[in-house]
This record gives structure tokens, C-alpha cells and sequence, in this order.
């Protein structure tokens, strides 16, 4: 775990009718420009760590990057918090609707048109790769994902997010303030690293928003397990791209909400 994901504070705790200082630690928060061909493109507000993947994983879910063999170079100045990004072939529709944003950490993007528009180009239906799971190994894939979350138990303020393989091997965990900026770290890796993402199962401590399945669909994952709740649209948008979400994943119980025949009872 990177030592400047966390910054240490004293404060002041009141517990049974006790007041005392204490020393705590807290999940640091940065904001992050990402440069695309010297142009800005956004400013992701984030935890430090991983940043250039992050970027990659975000450039490619908003379909700037379309093939990772485009990414000519990358690198992130600490001093400064740039990430410079050299992509040979943007898109024209970028360029023509592209202009620099703020996200911050706790809700993604906002949704004007040309977004929506990007989603479109970039989402498809998930390819059946007959990945399935138990629902026993679905509570233990997200019992493991939390059993790496060193930061979340110091902090209490990041969101989690993992790879599994097919078989149930935990394969990469990365955690940030924003949910959106974890699943972009895990994609960035993924692409720059030769991950296919697409024999994967993606775990996740947030709610299943829209936005999140979109993510999950982009990076071609059959099986999105959460520790939360979901949307309706999520949901919807499951249906549609062929995507089984469980959530609510907690203790001995789950629910699955989409294409329920990729989970199964037992071992």
C-alpha cells in the first residue's frame, strides 16, 4: 500500500461519554489534470497511487483510447499532479466535443450528451465466455476483497475493487476515494499489463450505479459482484449488455439481479 494514500491527524474522539485526542488516519485526496496531446482533458480528484494506470483506465472507458497500442507515452509529475498522456490516433469526435472537465471523487462524471454519445461508441454487448459462479464462492470472492483492504480498515474512506479469475483467484485489488477511479485503476493495469479483463470477474465495495456497469462493460466482464446495492438503471443496462450483477453481498446472503443463470448453487 503506497504511504501517501493515507495522511495521519489528531482529532478530537467522544466515545461513551469520554472525550480524548487521538491520533487517526485519514485517506488523502488529490486532484489529478490529465493532458491529452498537451491539451487538458479532465481533473479526476483521487488517491494518489497508480495514477498513470487510473488515467489509462479512464482514456479508455471514455473512448479516447481506444486500442492501448495508440498510447505512444504516459507519465505523472508528482509536483505538479499532471499525468501526460501521447495518444497517436483521438478520435474526431473527441476533439470536437471534448473540453476539460472536473469529476469529483464521489460521483463520477456528469452526464451531458456527448458523454452519453461516447457510451454508446464504446458499449457493446458482453461476449458469453460461460463464466459461472457459485453463490458460495460469490461471498468468498468479496470476504477475500475485503481482506485486502489494508487502507479502508485504517481510513474507513476508500472504495475497493478486484479481479478474479474464472476459477476464483484473486488476481488484482485496487482501492480509492472515488469508486469510478478504482475501477479505472484496475482497467489501466489491466490494458497496459496484458490483463484480459475479459476472462475476468470484477468485484466491487460501491453501489452499482449506471455509471459502474458501463465501466464493467467496457472492460468486458460477465460477472460484477458488489457489497452494495444497485439502480434500477444499472440494472436495465445489465439486462441489455448481458452483464449478471450481485449485490448486497453481506455475511451468508447476496441477491442477484440480471441474467441469474450464471450462478448456480454449490461448490
Amino acid at each position: 500500500m503506497d504511504d501517501s494514500a493515507s495522511a495521519s491527524r489528531v482529532l478530537i474522539r467522544y466515545e461513551d461519554g469520554s472525550i480524548r485526542k487521538v491520533a487517526d488516519k485519514l485517506a488523502t485526496e488529490r486532484p489529478i489534470t490529465i493532458v491529452v496531446n498537451g491539451e487538458e482533458f479532465a481533473t479526476l480528484v483521487c488517491t494518489p497511487g497508480y495514477v498513470e494506470d487510473m488515467a489509462v483506465g479512464y482514456l479508455a472507458s471514455e473512448g479516447v483510447l481506444e486500442d492501448v497500442g495508440n498510447l505512444a507515452d504516459i507519465g505523472y509529475d508528482d509536483r505538479t499532479g499532471m499525468v501526460y498522456a501521447e495518444i497517436g490516433s483521438v478520435s474526431a469526435w473527441i476533439k470536437e466535443s471534448g473540453s476539460k472537465r472536473y469529476l469529483s471523487s464521489c460521483c463520477g462524471k456528469s452526464r451531458p450528451s456527448f458523454v452519453f454519445y461516447g457510451d454508446a461508441r464504446t458499449t457493446r454487448p458482453v461476449d458469453s465466455r460461460d463464466v459461472s459462479l457459485s453463490y458460495d464462492t460469490c461471498i468468498r470472492m468479496m470476504t477475500e476483497m475485503q481482506e485486502q483492504s489494508g487502507l479502508f480498515r485504517q481510513t474507513g474512506g476508500v472504495h475497493n475493487a478486484a479481479l478474479f479469475s474464472r476459477e476464483g483467484t484473486l488476481l488484482l485489488t485496487r482501492m480509492d476515494i472515488g469508486r469510478h477511479n478504482a475501477l479505472d485503476k484496475l482497467y489501466g493495469y489491466s490494458l497496459r499489463n496484458g490483463v484480459k479483463t475479459e476472462e475476468t470477474v470484477l468485484a466491487f465495495s460501491g453501489r452499482v450505479s449506471s455509471e459502474v456497469l458501463l465501466k464493467a462493460a467496457k472492460m468486458r466482464c460477465e460477472i460484477l459482484l458488489s457489497k452494495s446495492a444497485a439502480t434500477d438503471l444499472a440494472i436495465e443496462l445489465a439486462e441489455q449488455l448481458g452483464i449478471t450483477v450481485v449485490g448486497f453481498i453481506r455475511n451468508r446472503s447476496l441477491n442477484v439481479y440480471s441474467h441469474p443463470e450464471r450462478i448456480y448453487e454449490g461448490v
